[in-house]
């Protein structure tokens, strides 16, 4: 199959509002005639499922949280980048852009970016509207930040719960079609499978998670806004819930899957502290503004530490690394996350870790409390510090915080044309759940700018063009294909209830996580992979084999809903290894050892590896067939990234 990413001809800036033009439109009246369900009511999911009930469809949406506001997007606390240029200090759409398309080291597509950083100016406005309560300066005009990758201040923020703020408005949004009956709402609702007819998406099979029961829903279009599958790690920032099902079965329908193995590690969250824990906590990257990243100058002193024979506060400004500002003098604490995430662990692997594990490094507001006083830093941070103190017992303010990689944001996903369609005609992919902004690298504020622009200004537009070509005669479950899917759903269900074995379903998703990590996550090696490789394989066949399912489906069961989150990532691993071990190169989040620079940087073959790896499920036992979608770059120079 080509891949026809359906990029529109012409200059990169007029792009989008030709495309827009030239797309086609479904009249007012004739929008009443068309279904479209949305899965997942995150910040994609919720603000699609509000613009297109507004625009007058008949919408559907699923959520298997007990409201929408419990969606993982409430966990984006640092802020949402826009190319505002509030701070007159050098920005603009073609920066955002630019710096887009490099701190994804060059894997992501020019025409998508671009048309990212020019809705972000929209989003803000909508998101004012909706009475977002950004930070704000002195004179009330919206404040900004700096994240990494960038060398100017465009993040808005509130405080240190953005995500949740805009996750509010779009709820409150979505909340009010509701009322008027446009949205139809199912809560605590799975999705377990998509429902094809003559090749198109026209529906999905869904468990009430509640009562067991396997029901059929149809459409005229699916929108999948599921997230990411960055719990195939087991440990990771992400909620316990989030998982990759929905975009994995649409996956074994059909829609190609691209760039699995791009995995992005987050350089700011609370060190693992032992195998009891379930997740780990993410401390906002908006912290690096202010917070210096340091470790001991020596391995002696930092022994030290760790056995308590010394206090941080006993070594002088001489005795400390602050290794990131040392090597990257132009962006200091602020490079990019795989930069920031790769340089904490060289130097923890040189055996200059501060704490007990020897696994973190220090994240010190000394500086900045001298400089702007205590309130200041308060005023733009205050709950993550109280959340710091909460879950370790020591207080930023007077002692440095300690931080450490771990799994957080995944830049694959399904495969989407430039109208964020999969290779399913019918079926949509938006947010986190696609591949298509970011990359090998997202940037820090960047994931609510893309779920935000996906569901209020992108697919509103695009959708309109595939149901303007598709009968508005009603889609009906009475059709054998919906009893045929809910059939195999059922006989999925039996066939994991009735293993019994002897080992929990915990069991399999940590063995899993932790083949993952070692050899799939901040670091790969081929020899590695094949290792990976061969222990999911073994895996997998004694997760089948022995993985004991407690209870019945008739039930609020967690244990089965584990049970087929963890047999989606038992597959999704495997292909996260076979991409990881094709692409010979190293770019982003991807950090093949046997491709680096003598400095220790991500070392790029863009001559053979310039392509979007999209991924076609073949069935099953069969290895998944590669296919490419070329990328072209008109607009800016491939370069070796560089931020010293």
């Amino acid at each position: 199959m080509i891949l026809d990413s359906k990029i529109p001809a012409g200059p990169l800036a007029e792009k989008w509002t030709k495309h827009k033009f030239n797309s086609k439109l479904v009249n007012p009246a004739n929008k009443r005639k068309y279904d479209v369900i949305v899965v997942g009511t995150g910040l994609a999911g919720a603000s699609a499922a509000a613009s297109l009930a507004e625009l007058g469809y008949n919408v559907k949406a699923f959520t298997f949280h007990d409201s929408p506001r419990r969606a993982h997007s409430i966990a984006a606390q640092g802020g949402i980048n826009a190319a505002k240029n509030y701070q007159n200090d050098g920005d603009s759409i073609f920066r955002l852009f630019y710096d887009t398309i490099k701190g994804g080291d060059y894997r992501a597509r020019e025409a998508n970016v671009y048309r990212l950083a020019e809705v972000s100016v929209k989003i803000i406005d909508q998101c004012v509207a909706q009475g977002v309560p950004f930070a704000r300066e002195y004179g009330g005009l919206l404040a900004n930040r700096s994240f990494g990758g960038a060398q100017v201040s465009r993040t808005f923020y509130a405080r240190g719960q953005t995500g949740q703020q805009l996750l509010l408005g779009a709820y409150s949004a979505l909340s009010r079609q509701v009322a008027t009956g446009k949205v139809r709402l199912y809560p605590r609702t799975e999705m377990m499978d998509v429902v094809m007819i003559d090749g198109h998406a026209r529906g999905i099979v869904t468990r009430n998670l509640i009562t067991g029961a396997v029901e059929t829903h149809a459409a005229h279009a699916v929108l999948l806004c599921t997230g990411g599958y960055g719990n195939v790690f087991f440990l990771s920032t992400n909620a316990m819930g989030c998982n990759v099902t929905a975009a994995w079965r649409a996956h074994k329908r059909g829609a190609y899957f691209a760039n699995p193995c791009f995995t992005q590690i987050h350089p700011t969250c609370i060190p693992v502290s032992g195998d009891h824990q379930s997740k780990l906590t993410l401390m906002s990257e908006s912290l690096r503004n202010d917070g210096r990243v340091w470790v001991p100058a020596t391995k002696e002193n930092a022994e030290k530490l760790r056995k308590g024979q010394i206090k941080v506060s006993d070594l002088k400004e001489e005795d400390r690394d602050y290794f990131l500002e040392r090597k990257y003098p132009s962006f200091g604490n602020l490079v990019p996350r795989d930069v920031a995430s790769r340089n904490a662990k060289y130097v923890c692997d040189e055996g200059r870790g501060v704490n007990e594990t020897g696994e973190a490094v220090f994240l010190d507001f000394r500086d900045a409390i001298k400089r702007d006083g205590k309130q200041v830093i308060e005023q733009k941070y205050g709950n993550l510090f109280d959340m710091y103190k909460q879950i370790t017992g020591e207080d930023p303010y007077e002692v440095p915080m300690m931080i450490y990689p771990a799994v957080h944001y995944t830049m694959g996903g399904l495969w989407v044309d430039y109208n964020l369609m999969t290779t399913i005609p019918g079926l949509y992919s938006l947010g986190e759940a696609n591949f298509s902004d970011h990359g090998a690298n997202r940037l820090g504020a960047s994931a609510l700018m893309q779920g935000l622009a996906d569901g209020y200004f992108v697919v509103p537009y695009t959708i309109g063009d595939y149901l303007a070509q598709t009968p508005p005669k009603k889609v009906d479950e009475s059709h054998p294909e919906f009893a045929k899917v809910a059939q195999e759903v059922k006989a999925r269900i039996n066939r994991l209830l009735t293993i019994n074995g002897k080992k929990t379903v915990d069991h399999f998703h940590k063995k899993l996580g932790k083949i993952m990590w070692n050899h799939c996550g901040m670091a790969r090696t081929a020899e590695g992979l094949k290792q990976a490789k061969a222990e999911i394989q073994e895996l997998r066949k004694e997760f089948w084999a022995d993985v004991k399912v407690l209870g019945t489906n008739e039930e609020l069961n967690l244990s089965l809903e584990k049970a087929h989150r963890v047999a989606d990532f038992l597959e999704l691993g495997e292909l996260m290894v076979d991409d990881a071990l094709n692409r010979d190169e190293s770019c982003g989040g991807h950090f093949r050892e046997e491709y680096q620079t003598p400095e220790g940087e991500a070392l790029r073959d863009d001559e053979n590896f310039a392509y979007v790896a999209a991924w076609k499920y073949m069935g099953e036992g069969q290895a998944e067939e590669l296919n490419k979608e070329p990328l072209v770059f008109e607009n800016v120079k491939l370069t070796q990234r560089s931020y010293k």
